[in-house]
């Protein structure tokens, strides 16, 4: 696995042993980006379950200002500082080592909020739909929330103030792209 493009192009990450954790591939990262274009650079990054942390990582390398990574996983949040070192960038990466609810919490009472969101939960268990409910507090308007999951998945195409702009799939994997409705 390795930083698809940017000023962090080549740099290869830390990998998880076993199959605990699940790592975006290559080819879907590097779709995710030439899908979002231009859009990612200067953006305050968002990245739950981050897992290895390789998509706010891909982010930083490509312009985002700044990262926030969350796994409720020990094995995860130490592989993502292991790749924040591969990296060189500790100084824009914050990682949370909580379940992705209490630090949405913890982030809406710090008043962090957030231009770029991803997800990568577990697949099969309904998190991305219960997850867009609580963003309200982190996500800034016109935020963008791109989510990955399995492609037998059925979400809704709108979900309170979040509207499904796009829907791709790899092989089994798919991703959604929610977009914030931009508050009149």
């Amino acid at each position: 696995m390795r930083i698809v493009a940017g000023v962090l192009r080549g740099r290869r990450l830390q990998t998880p042993r076993g199959m605990q954790i699940r790592p975006t591939s290559d080819r879907v990262r590097e779709a995710i980006f030439n899908i979002i274009g231009e859009a990612v650079s200067g953006t305050h990054v968002l990245d739950l379950f981050a897992g290895t942390g390789a998509l706010g990582l891909e982010a930083l390398s490509r312009g985002a200002s700044r990262v926030v990574s969350v796994d409720e996983s020990l094995a995860s949040v130490e592989l993502i500082q292991a790749n924040i070192k591969v990296c060189n960038v500790a100084e824009l990466v914050r990682v949370i080592h909580a379940s992705v609810n209490q630090a949405i919490h913890r982030l809406d009472a710090e008043r962090e909020s957030f231009d770029l969101i991803f997800m990568d939960p577990p697949y099969g268990e309904g998190l991305i739909q219960k997850t867009l409910v609580n963003l309200a507090g982190v996500a800034r308007s016109g935020a963008l929330v791109v989510a990955e999951h399995d492609s037998k998945d059925l979400l809704p195409h709108n979900l309170r103030e979040w509207i499904r702009t796009e829907k791709r799939k790899y092989g089994d994997t798919a991703v959604s792209f929610y977009l914030r409705e931009i508050a009149c």
